[in-house]
């Protein structure tokens, strides 16, 4: 942890938010299995995502669900997160940060996770997860009334994520 880190508070580092999401690509019973695998995994309802572009190659078009998503907060995103770092052996590549200080990182395989039995009903499909990374003071971007930008100092980088992932979550970095 850095000197600045130590003597300003505003500048520690938190899980925001983490979202799983399964894209089925279709609607139907492939769609029914990716929500009750999201129940299993998190204990969350689901919320199934639409497109939002037409490919008819894909036969896709505008306002078709095509998969779903949770948002987990709090203890229970950090429980997620640990869960799913375990799967991944604790290993997230560098370029799965992106420069505004969050990361994703996909499970190939739902059973990779440990504790999950595997269910011959439900198949086996893989699942990204996205976490979120804010500092206190980031609500002036959100706010209502009297919205501001946030400060060049203030947001998170590349490396600050990447030494978040390092020393709290205890991720190796390739």
């Amino acid at each position: 942890m850095s000197n600045e880190t130590k003597t300003n508070p505003m500048k520690e580092i938190f899980v925001e938010k983490v979202v799983v999401n399964i894209g089925v690509g279709e609607g139907g019973p492939e769609l029914e299995k990716a929500i009750k695998i999201i129940k299993l995994l998190t204990n969350k309802p689901a919320v199934k995502t639409m497109c939002k572009v037409k490919l008819p190659t894909w036969g896709i078009r505008p306002g078709i669900p095509i998969g779903c998503k949770t948002t987990l907060r709090g203890q229970d995103a950090l429980d997620f997160i640990e869960l799913t770092l375990k799967a991944k052996r604790n290993i997230i590549k560098k370029k799965s940060f992106s420069k505004d200080g969050n990361f994703s990182y996909g499970i190939h395989e739902y059973l990779d996770v440990p504790g999950i039995k595997y269910d011959p009903d439900l198949g086996i499909k893989g699942f990204d997860v996205c976490v979120s990374l804010k500092r206190k003071g980031f609500r002036v971007k959100q706010r209502k009334n009297d919205v501001s930008k946030l400060g060049k100092t203030h947001k998170i980088s590349k490396e600050d994520a990447i030494k978040f992932a390092e020393e709290k979550l205890k991720v190796v970095i390739e």
